[in-house]
């Protein structure tokens, strides 16, 4: 009889008293499926004394996340501490030098240290499993990495940030300001107390460039990723998307293009009748366009202790039934060096916002310069100030800024920022530009 898989986890914050748990609640299925018993044998974290509703009798407590690396009954340590760097990269390399599987929800360390620690686990018979670092309970990387292997990946986007996607859905469906619903996500939990990272695009940025990887062959580089976060975001634009037919997402997309892979992460105008329009609220969801094949769309929670520590306990049953596969697809020495595509080369459609001087000429100079860059038209809708900021003794005078709306075909980022330029400078309009691209089906 094989023995049990004796399992070490590190960290026993939401996600790792999660796992505990359904580990326990799923031992018989677990030994059904796997061929073998899976058993929490070791633990670690910050506080012992630190009340869980956690039964850890017949647990052993190692002293730190290195010890527990090295533990020779541990078969299979999990990491769940997070952060970047230290102690997990220290403990996860321990473990892998030591020929062990190695199982992780962190997805900042796989951004900045996988391609190295894949080469550990290649060298030393290891393995490192990461699904939860990426849509949590979707099942997106394994998906990339083995589910599609036969398939040429020609783009894979998503939404993958909860925070983001949540604030964009309070904003849209109740014509509430950006600073509100930030508000409101914070309350409820959803967003930090410093929400930056979330709302800026960086966390998505490091996800993007994971599932890059697994769909290129190309190394992990956050670097490489363009960001630009959902602050400027407005109700005016969400309102008007909704008229033009779009909605606006915080997307993260790596499309292969004749220049090479581009990877960006910026606010997005998606059709209604698109599968990621339809993912509202903390939800996540990825999209992946291979050849051959029509689009694959998973949907799913992207965070949360039950939903991570589901795709947490997928990667340990896989290696207690001695699957283990190339953390990236591929062996490391295949994976191709990827740099940061220029914003300036990238082509699409784009939704332009101008606060146009109610003066004559004003739109045919918009027009020329337009022109003078190649860049058609696809619609154009000229607004009034809203009824209601006249109606509360808000004078319109012929000084008075109209809102005017662009949607042009595609042409390229580096064309529109040159007609703005232009425009900025003839002074018929107000203000920024609001500028946001468009993805297509």
């Amino acid at each position: 009889m094989v023995a049990p898989l004796g399992v070490g986890i590190a960290g026993l914050g939401t996600v790792g008293s999660a796992v505990v748990r359904l580990i326990e609640a799923q031992q018989r299925t677990l030994a059904e499926r796997c061929g073998r018993g899976v058993r929490v044998v070791a633990v670690t974290a910050r506080s012992r004394a630190r009340k869980r509703g956690l039964d850890l009798r017949g647990v052993s407590w190692a002293r730190n996340p290195l010890a527990l690396a090295t533990d020779p009954n541990v078969d299979c340590f999990v990491e769940l501490m997070g952060g970047a760097d230290e102690p997990a990269l220290s403990a996860i390399e321990a473990a892998l030098r030591a020929g062990k599987a190695v199982v992780t929800a962190n997805k900042a360390l796989i951004a900045k240290h996988g391609v190295r620690l894949a080469e550990l686990a290649e060298a030393h018979g290891g393995a490192i499993n990461f699904e939860a670092a990426v849509g949590a309970a979707i099942p997106v990387v394994k998906t990339l990495r083995e589910g599609l292997s036969g398939t040429t990946i020609q783009r894979v986007y998503g939404i993958l940030n909860g925070t983001c996607n949540y604030i964009l859905t309070r904003m849209e469906q109740e014509g509430l300001s950006f600073a509100e619903c930030l508000k409101d996500a914070q309350r409820l939990g959803y967003a930090e107390a410093d929400p930056s990272f979330d709302i800026d695009g960086h966390d998505t940025a490091q996800k993007l460039a994971i599932l890059a990887s697994l769909a290129f062959g190309t190394k992990v580089a956050q670097r490489a990723v363009y960001v630009e976060g959902i602050s400027s975001i407005s109700p005016q634009d969400l309102r008007a998307a909704e008229q033009l037919g779009y909605r606006v997402k915080l997307l993260g997309v790596a499309v292969r293009t004749a220049k090479g892979i581009e990877q960006r992460v910026h606010p997005t105008m998606v059709p209604k009748t698109s599968s990621i329009a339809q993912v509202m609220g903390v939800t996540n969801a990825v999209t992946i366009d291979g050849e051959g094949i029509p689009p694959i769309t998973l949907v799913g929670p992207g965070a949360g202790g039950a939903a991570t520590a589901s795709a947490v306990v997928a990667d340990i049953a896989d290696v207690a039934r001695g699957a283990r596969v190339l953390p990236f697809g591929r062996p490391v020495r295949r994976l191709r060096t990827t740099t940061k595509a220029p914003m300036e080369r990238h082509e699409g459609g784009y939704y332009i916002r101008l606060m146009a001087r109610d003066l004559p000429g004003t739109a045919a100079t918009i027009a020329t310069r337009l022109a003078e860059q190649k860049i058609s038209i696809e619609s154009i809708v000229q607004r009034h100030p809203d009824a209601a900021a006249v109606g509360n003794g808000v004078a319109r005078t012929k000084s008075t800024p109209v809102p005017v709306i662009l949607i042009t075909y595609a042409t390229s980022e580096d064309a529109v920022h040159r007609a703005l330029r232009a425009v900025q400078r003839d002074k018929v309009i107000t203000g920024r530009p609001q500028v946001i691209r468009i993805e297509k089906n």
